[in-house]
């Protein structure tokens, strides 16, 4: 809305006329979604489900009880920013119903009585990323690019044909969701490394992907609308760090699935969009790790289980277990497979084995997470670009 009233505004006013920026609105959107979402979190809390706890789960019991769900809160500021902000583009507007969309599944699995099954969100998930790819690409084949090596087009681009691009796409946006959705176990975690990546990715596509000189200097493909979507991303982070004053431990409100599932598609989203698959493992590495390696996990053991294996957890690692016979004895966790025996000494989620092994506290694993986070970042992103 507001870039369209920019020039009447200007005749008004003549600063108005920086309201034609997209510097102006990132900042705008990022602002404004960010000190509406500190306002209205603690007045809207109180209608939104609770947190049930998980079982197994270290420091689950300190949740229970808690609103959850809030992400259903910060998403609706966040569209009600991004219509004051976002130019009109259908491509972007039908993406952020999809968000919308990705949300919603995520709220009502937080507020039913019982959880969804895997296969549930698991389908869900998956054909809201098929819709998000098909949209990006009209159906049709994409340019990407990669690290180390260069295609024939301009940037050196590859063109990826439509029946390799769609399904591959559809995984790294189902990945990505599974990823920061495995990820938000401690207060603030999976929010300041989301947080971490889309501000990233925001800048990138704003001031490299989105600017020609700068994307022609380092012979990567331009994308026009790298503005567009970058005071998208924006706002988005501003939403997520209003979220954030809330839910910094202690916290008073979680996010749930409904904040976790919208954030991984956007980042998973972005990713598509700056055409490089590997910008993810640069902008997220420490939210890939920590929560890809309880999707790896998860895979391995289903695999062994099918073949016959026993891969059930040690009994004296669970406390009162509801139901004992879903668990090996002493003598029985002998006898199981030595990979098998390594796999439940490390705990998954990463930041779950850090707590209970290495005697991390939620603080100690929010800002070590972060910095490592950081400092990867800039370095990988030098690898990626540079190396070309």
């Amino acid at each position: 809305m507001l870039p369209y009233l920019a020039p009447y505004l200007q005749s008004v006013w003549g600063p108005f006329r920086l309201l034609g920026s997209h510097l102006t609105l990132i900042c705008l959107g990022a602002c404004l979604s960010a000190a509406l979402t500190v306002w209205l979190l603690p007045r809207l809390w109180h209608l939104l489900p609770q947190d049930r706890g998980k079982n197994f789960v270290a420091g689950s019991d300190r949740a229970k009880g808690k609103p959850t769900g809030a992400g259903i809160i910060f998403v609706l500021v966040f569209l009600f920013c991004l219509a004051l902000v976002l130019p009109a583009s259908w491509k972007l507007w039908c993406i952020a119903a999809c968000l919308v969309v990705s949300m919603l599944t995520g709220y009502f699995d937080d507020a039913s009585r019982g959880s969804w099954g895997e296969c549930k969100k698991g389908l869900w998930d998956a054909g809201i990323c098929l819709a998000v790819v098909l949209i990006l690409s009209g159906g049709g084949a994409m340019k990407v690019w990669l690290p180390l090596i260069k295609g024939n087009l301009p940037g050196g681009a590859f063109l990826l044909p439509a029946w390799l691009y769609l399904p591959l796409a559809t995984a790294l946006l189902w990945l990505s969701i599974n990823v920061v959705n495995c990820s938000d176990g401690v207060d603030a975690l999976a929010g300041s490394l989301t947080l971490l990546a889309l501000f990233g990715m925001g800048a990138f596509l704003y001031g490299v992907l989105g600017h020609v000189k700068i994307a022609n200097y380092l012979l990567i493909p331009h994308e026009p609308e790298g503005a567009y979507y970058a005071i998208m991303i924006f706002t988005a982070v501003g939403s997520l760090a209003g979220y954030i004053w809330h839910n910094a431990g202690p916290s008073a409100v979680m996010m749930g699935d409904a904040g976790s599932r919208f954030l991984g598609l956007l980042l998973g989203i972005a990713v598509l969009v700056a055409g490089n698959p590997f910008l993810y493992l640069a902008v997220a590495t420490i939210l890939f790790i920590n929560g890809g390696a309880g999707l790896v996990k998860l895979v391995v053991f289903r695999l062994l289980r099918k073949c016959g294996y026993d891969v059930r957890p040690p009994l004296r690692n669970i406390p009162n277990p509801i139901h004992p016979e879903r668990f090996a004895s002493d003598e029985e966790a002998a006898r199981q497979l030595p990979l098998v025996q390594k796999l439940h000494r490390f705990r998954c989620p990463m930041h779950d084995h850090c707590r209970k092994n290495l005697s991390w506290s939620d603080t100690q694993v929010v800002i070590r997470f972060m910095l490592l986070q950081a400092m990867l970042m800039p370095l990988l992103l030098l690898v990626i670009l540079k190396l070309r």
